[in-house]
């Protein structure tokens, strides 16, 4: 059986920490009680109401639905888990199944991120310099993006063939080449769908090697570290991208300005109307149903005089034609934290449960992450406005939101000559999840030839992210092995009888939100 299991938080154990066998300090795990956050409570409440108003007009696509039903199963022990029990003193736990979906679970998606950041920093991105290239497209194109899998494909490797020319061109000229076909790049770009207020804001991270492989005398492949790109040639990759992308969108009958395009409706307002509608009001930032349909999102805004922007012009940033770009952060990638850092800043989740919190005037409020030059530091949501914000968050089916390119492609012939070599994971093939001898008599038939997964074991992330380690024992230390995996309503209502659990659990008080002093709401996009 192929159990998905939930990336929960840690606790600190009562007793103190403890290390695991590589010396990493790892606390007691705890399982995550989606129910108790402000997220559960507003799909578990709100979710019902906003799909019977779609199903009343034009309905949602069968995936934006099941994302949501599954959201809410996520974490849930009554919907399925396993049961570890420790062989030595007999101590036994439960560990809900996950969603594994890649909406706005901020579980799944944080596994994901990990998963993703360890696997580029084991198996993808050298140890050379490497630069954070960020691309933001005008608001016209957001949606038309959010939805159309192979128009954001083409964007997106526009973007990346730009920043790679810029690179070889800047190459021939520092190092005297031949010819810029000398001169090999290598860049992974992540799709990120949503900016910080939640808006439907299709924009593009890459982590590009910050420089270009050149076959030397002897045949091997030799990096050379550029320097830093200046803000005229950004502004020339901003510029030849932007010109990329109105050839792109002419060739599907489409323009940076709408009001340039032909009078046909994008393929998503005649294919999926309600689903158009809400990526419109997420782009645009204002509410779709209810008394706040067609007026901005609420801000709550710190009194203090706006600061101005500052202008640094030999900074590597430039504006196009709305195509935006920046180039300004670097890593050494001998610092592999540091890199690992960048790859998780890439593909992180659209929204964090801990900087939502539910009002008493049953408002949900948004904490920024940092304040905005005029002030905000909040966003105030009515539910079902926020709701349209998380539909317009899930990738349609078959959208790649990660690609490689260059030398890092899986196409590329000389990827095996630059990228790094996974380190052996000396647990690939221990008993874990395991259940008896039946698992350790199909591992000694296993195939020695057999290729070594190519991804981390969950309980390995859990130990790396949250050292959290979910297979010892937190009484006497001995290995965890699962007894049992099940979905069945009734095996999982007798496990949670057995560890005096109740299969619903009472409902999380709502605290009370009072808006202080120095704080004021004002409308605004």
């Amino acid at each position: 059986m192929r159990v998905a299991l939930g990336v929960g938080g840690a606790a600190p154990h009562a007793r103190g920490h403890r290390s695991d066998a590589h010396g990493v300090r790892c606390d007691r795990y705890a399982r995550r009680r989606p129910e108790e956050t402000a997220l559960y409570e507003l799909v578990e409440e709100h979710w019902p109401e906003f799909r019977d108003r779609a199903e009343e007009a034009d309905g949602l696509p069968k995936f934006i639905i099941d994302e949501f039903d599954e959201y809410l199963r996520c974490g849930r022990l009554e919907h399925g888990c396993l049961h570890l029990v420790c062989r030595d003193c007999g101590h036994s736990q439960l560990v809900a199944f996950s969603c594994k979906r890649r909406g706005f679970c901020p579980s799944c998606l944080g596994r994901r991120m990990s998963d993703t950041a360890v696997h580029l920093v084991e198996g993808v991105i050298p140890m050379v310099s490497v630069r954070h290239w960020i691309c933001t497209l005008p608001w016209g194109l957001r949606a038309l993006l959010g939805y159309d899998r192979k128009l954001c494909a083409e964007v997106v490797s526009a973007f990346a063939g730009e920043v790679s020319r810029s690179l070889k061109w800047r190459a021939k000229r520092e190092f005297c080449l031949r010819s810029v076909d000398d001169a090999h790049t290598g860049s992974v770009f992540g799709v990120q769908r949503t900016d910080s207020a939640l808006r439907l804001n299709v924009h593009f991270h890459g982590i590009a090697l910050d420089g270009v492989y050149v076959r030397a005398s002897s045949g091997q492949l030799v990096f050379h570290e550029l320097p830093a790109p200046t803000q005229a040639e950004v502004a020339d990759v901003a510029r030849r991208t932007a010109e990329r992308i109105e050839r792109i969108l002419a060739k599907h009958g489409r323009s940076m300005e709408p009001e340039l395009a032909d009078d046909s409706p994008p393929p998503l307002v005649s294919e999926e109307p309600g689903l158009a509608a809400c990526y419109g009001a997420a782009a645009q930032g204002v509410g779709l149903v209810g008394d706040r349909a067609g007026r901005p999102t609420l801000r709550l805004v710190v009194n203090h005089e706006p600061k101005p922007r500052a202008v640094d012009e030999d900074a590597p940033a430039a504006e196009v034609r709305g195509v935006n770009v920046h180039a300004k952060q670097t890593v050494d990638g001998r610092d592999r934290r540091a890199v690992e850092r960048l790859a998780r800043y890439m593909t992180r989740p659209p929204l964090s449960k801990e900087r939502l919190e539910r009002r008493a005037d049953g408002r949900f409020e948004l904490e920024l992450k940092s304040v905005w030059r005029d002030g905000t530091r909040a966003l105030v949501f009515e539910p079902l406005e926020l709701i349209t914000r998380l539909v317009a968050a899930v990738p349609p089916p078959r959208m790649h939101l990660l690609r490689y390119f260059g030398v890092l492609s899986s196409h590329s012939k000389l990827r095996r000559e630059v990228v790094p070599e996974p380190p052996e994971d000396p647990t690939r093939l221990e008993p874990s999840p395991a259940a008896g001898d039946q698992l350790a008599l199909k591992l000694d038939d296993a195939d020695p030839l057999e290729p070594a997964p190519r991804r981390r074991r969950w309980a390995w992330l859990l130990r790396h992210v949250f050292a959290a380690d979910v297979e010892t024992c937190p009484k006497c230390g001995g290995a965890m092995r699962w007894l049992e995996a099940t979905t069945d309503p009734q095996s999982t209502a007798r496990l949670m009888a057995a560890h005096g659990l109740g299969p619903q659990p009472p409902p999380a008080a709502h605290r009370a939100m009072p808006v202080p002093g120095q704080l004021r709401l004002r409308f605004g996009g």
